[in-house]
């Protein structure tokens, strides 16, 4: 490593540099190849149109040329020689919570920089937006390792100015700043009322992998009596019973809804999704996730 890099963080790189050793290991052990597929994604741009034909995806119909009179036509994609990857990652009040070891915050700041080290490797332009229910931090996407150290130190030393949820405004932004078609890990404990639409159309403009993050007492709380609860986003503090049954289901009721509701929208236009709690090792599941994407591509 470059010997004017911080000591803090050369030490933050070679943790992320172990994980990523492990994953690529255990990638390598199950599928024979290289790492080569985390960043390998869809990765089409538009090529050309043709009439449209029974079948095709009403969403690939390209209503501009359509509209001119001569007919319904559809787009046609070619592969892009190189892929484009940004990271879109919520860093809003509520991913301070955890299981008291780590929050969710501190695992979905893992996985991007170990994301941006992986993309340095394999020479992927990766960039960063953060945001909260405003921008905090936007990286435009870099190549190599001076961007990677580079992102990861601006990104772990980030204090986020608000600490509400904007999940639909966030990839507004983001939808904004890209110009062409990328990848786009999108990772979020998705505590949120309202972002559909947008998570549609990202989902529809780009290859997009979703990642949610949980902390199990958001399911299951603690049986506690009646404590104090302050809401991580507002400050807002009330006095609740956690032993009282009405309020542990309310609690695992609002959860698998949330959770419900985003695997819905996933399957709905086929994007990858993954969710990983704060316990436990998450190095298994990604690694199952870039299976799935090899067996994909």
């Amino acid at each position: 490593m470059n010997p004017s890099v911080p000591s803090a963080l050369t030490a933050l790189v070679r943790r992320l540099r172990h994980l990523e050793i492990r994953i690529r290991k255990a990638v390598e052990a199950q599928l024979q190849g290289d790492f080569h597929s985390v960043f390998k994604g869809t990765g089409l741009e538009v090529d050309d149109v043709r009439l449209y034909q029974y079948g095709d995806e009403v969403r690939a119909i390209d209503w501009a040329v359509s509209s001119k009179g001569h007919g319904t036509f559809v787009k046609t994609y070619r592969e892009e020689k190189e892929q484009q990857v940004l990271l879109l990652l919520d860093v809003s009040g509520s991913l301070d919570v955890g299981d008291g070891q780590q929050r969710k915050l501190d695992v979905a700041r893992d996985i991007a920089g170990l994301l941006a080290l992986s993309a340095a490797r394999q020479g992927s332009a990766l960039g960063l937006f953060a945001f909260s229910d405003q921008k905090e931090l936007y990286m435009p996407p870099g190549k190599g390792s001076r961007a990677a150290y580079a992102l990861i130190q601006r990104l772990f030393a980030l204090e986020p100015v608000s600490r509400r949820t904007g999940i639909g405004a966030g990839i507004k932004q983001a939808l904004g700043l890209l110009k062409r078609r990328s990848l786009v890990v999108l990772i979020s404990d998705f505590i949120d009322g309202s972002y559909e639409r947008e998570l549609t159309m990202l989902a529809q403009r780009h290859d997009l992998i979703v990642v949610q993050m949980l902390a199990p007492r958001e399911r299951h709380f603690p049986a506690l009596g009646i404590v104090p609860l302050r809401d991580a986003e507002t400050g807002r503090v009330r006095w609740v019973n956690t032993s009282a049954p009405g309020f542990r289901a309310r609690v695992a009721a609002a959860a698998a809804q949330q959770e419900s509701q985003l695997v819905n929208i996933c399957r709905r236009t086929r994007t990858g999704f993954l969710a990983l709690s704060t316990e436990g090792d998450f190095v298994p599941q990604l690694v199952n996730l870039f299976r799935h994407r090899r067996q994909q591509s």
